[in-house]
């Protein structure tokens, strides 16, 4: 199964990819020689292999189970800020415009 330049401009814009005539003629023929490449794969007798959707088997969830913790309180939050005002820190003005 080989790609034409009307599927190429199909999956390109699916993909939201802008290609000009020349790009779609030269993807056509990269696609088309990827393609190409992978036809020994068929030459496998497949029938009785089941598919794979994971390629490792068994994998679970390595995460831990999220747990309320105590955290910093307000005061030990603020304690190393090098300026506060109003109880939050004071940082410069980003966007421009404030007075520091």
């Amino acid at each position: 199964m080989y790609l034409s330049e009307k599927d190429v401009r199909a999956i390109a814009t699916y993909a939201r990819i802008g290609l000009d005539d020349t790009q779609v003629t030269t993807m056509t023929i990269d696609l088309n020689n990827i393609i190409e490449s992978l036809k020994p794969i068929t030459a496998y007798d497949l029938t009785d292999v089941e598919p794979t959707f994971h390629p490792i088997a068994g994998l679970s969830n390595v995460m831990r189970e999220d747990r309320v913790q105590p955290g910093l309180t307000h005061a030990a939050a603020l304690a190393n800020a090098p300026e506060q005002q109003s109880g939050s820190f004071r940082i410069p003005p980003i966007l421009g415009g404030g007075d520091a």
